[in-house]
């Protein structure tokens, strides 16, 4: 049988990233540049930052300041106790292309992927670095010829897990307690690597595009997709055990909710900025599963 999904919110532009957090549902809206909250029915939603330069994701330090990334000027932001964003690190220099979405893990070190590439300037692709971005600001660089490193989880067990949206893959690393990555290796494949670098040829050859993901207590990836396709529940391996398809395009995906069994979908008919306009079509919908959030974020 269906799973029934419900609305939760509407009237926004292109939700990303996502996240449980204190018995709040956060989220990115890319082109009102607002982070919000809300209860998990939807009420008392509240703007709690206003990114200028495209909100995208979102994690917290130990002691509880939010860090959002702010995509167009390069930069990994800091909410300060009095609400004040403050410049926590200066990406550009040490990527290609915008920032996009992160991890941060319990240490507070933010591990934050990129486009690769400027999208607006370029038609080839060139894979991308990952880098982390410790609790003083200091950037390092930890992985490299990613294609487009996108959604990414930390299991309880110390492993970094990273979808690759051009690359029709998932990635894993073991995170040491340094802070390194060791021991890559394919999490899932779905397909080969492009062999093309042209943007529209690329893309044609995409056959699973991972982007937005949490981690379920099975071990298993609730896994949107970039190119509108349904909201996929991965086992290691690759194999697809579920699918859930809310009839529009769903691009990034949460586990939440007092039992950790809600999956909040960020729903959107498209995610360019050209198309969307002032449109406000996209939407965070819920849907109850069998199995509850494990692991970060």
């Amino acid at each position: 049988m269906p799973r029934k999904i419900t609305a939760v919110l509407t009237g926004f532009a292109f939700l990303e990233s996502p996240r449980w957090h204190e018995g709040r549902i956060w989220f990115s809206d890319f082109y009102t540049y607002r982070v919000c909250s809300a209860a998990a029915d939807g009420s008392d939603l509240r703007v709690e930052a206003e990114v200028p330069e495209q909100p995208s994701g979102l994690g917290w330090m130990p002691d509880g300041r939010l860090l959002v990334v702010s995509m167009r000027d390069q930069r990994l932001l800091r909410r300060e106790e009095n609400g004040a964003l403050v410049v926590h690190a200066e990406l550009g220099g040490h990527i290609g292309g915008w920032p996009n979405d992160m991890v941060v893990d319990g240490l507070g070190r933010a591990f934050v992927g990129n486009f690769g590439m400027d999208f607006g300037s370029e038609s080839t692709y060139e894979p991308a670095t990952l880098v982390r971005v410790d609790p003083d600001g200091a950037i390092t660089e930890v992985a490299r010829d990613l294609w487009f490193p996108n959604g990414s989880v930390i299991t309880a067990e110390g492993t970094l897990i990273v979808g690759e949206t051009f690359g029709n893959r998932v990635s894993a690393f073991d995170l040491t307690p340094d802070g390194s990555l060791r021991n890559r290796r394919t999490w899932a494949k779905f397909a080969e690597l492009p062999t093309e670098r042209e943007l529209p040829a690329l893309r044609r050859q995409r056959i699973v595009a991972p982007d937005g993901c949490c981690l379920d207590a099975e071990g298993a990836l609730w896994m949107a997709d970039a190119d509108g396709g349904p909201v996929r529940r991965v086992r290691e391996g690759g194999e697809v055990v579920e699918e859930i398809n809310p009839g529009t395009g769903a691009f990034a995906c949460m586990l939440g909710g007092d039992d950790g069994c809600t999956l909040f979908i960020c729903t959107a008919p498209d995610y360019r900025q050209e198309f969307i306009g002032n449109r406000r079509d996209a939407a965070l919908m819920a849907v109850r599963v069998d199995v509850p959030h494990a692991g970060l974020p």
